[in-house]
């Protein structure tokens, strides 16, 4: 007789488990720490907002200023946060550098919060 599939099976692969199920060791907890940090931003939801709802999935970096309204270098900063917080993916082509969402990101920080 086959075993049926548990729920908590076919969860997606996250760095670490729910908050909910398991302690969350110092690794962990940091890794989710820094993620849901560079959330708290607004200037950093907008900016996500702008390059996940971009024609294409992708932005380049040049396109994020106007619409947020801060400068140049305040809008590398943010950029910067939201990619070292693994929420963006970022490559360079010529002098420019253009951003997308990385989806399974959220899906751990979805995970984590279950």
């Amino acid at each position: 007789m086959a075993k049926k599939a548990s729920a908590k099976s076919t969860a997606p692969s996250v760095c670490c488990g729910s908050v909910a199920e398991v302690p969350l060791d110092e690794t962990a907890a940091e890794a989710l720490a820094t993620a849901f940090a560079a959330l708290a931003d607004p200037a950093r939801l907008r900016l996500l907002s702008l390059i996940g709802s971009a024609e294409g999935g992708e932005v380049c970096g040049c396109d994020l200023v106007e619409p947020i309204g801060r400068s140049q270098p305040t809008v590398s900063h943010h950029l910067k946060i939201l990619f070292e917080a693994g929420l963006v993916a970022k490559e360079k082509r010529g002098v420019w550098v253009w951003y997308r969402v990385v989806p399974d990101r959220f899906g751990e920080l979805r995970a984590a919060l279950a």
